[in-house]
């Protein structure tokens, strides 16, 4: 079984657009803070959510919008890791690709919507029409 679980706040507004089937795809990066002090970094996911989810996501996150989201983790097709790539200074970066199953909103929205445990907005695949079922998983964190 492949799951991640990451907590972040969004590091740009999240994108919509349509695959050539018309299917509706939203894609955002979700920064996650590691380490202690000198030895503090970030990691970078790259989060792709579908059909319903997808509107609700690019209708209500905006850059800043901290959320938690399950999903896959995708690997490049060539070699199976994380996809390489080099910034504007020269130094090596990575970016982990995330198939979204399930986001939780946890910034403050200040439009009422129906709400989860704790008060937050909960979005699950499984809640999606046509999603397939999955059993529950006993993940201790």
């Amino acid at each position: 079984m492949n799951q991640v679980n990451i907590i972040g706040h969004l590091g740009r507004d999240p994108e919509m657009r349509y695959t050539p089937q018309g299917k509706v795809v939203t894609s955002f990066s979700v920064a996650v803070k590691t380490g202690f002090g000198e030895n503090a970094y970030t990691l970078w996911f790259r989060c792709a959510a579908w059909e319903k989810q997808a509107q609700v996501c690019n209708q209500y996150l905006k850059k800043g919008s901290k959320v938690r989201v399950t999903g896959e983790l995708t690997g490049d097709r060539e070699t199976g890791n994380p996809k390489l790539w080099t910034r504007q200074d020269g130094s090596a970066g990575t970016n982990f690709d995330v198939t979204v199953r399930e986001v939780e909103f946890l910034s403050p929205n200040p439009q009422a919507l129906p709400r989860g445990e704790g008060g937050t907005l909960v979005e699950t695949a499984a809640e999606l029409p046509g999603a397939a079922a999955r059993p529950d998983d006993n993940i201790p964190f």
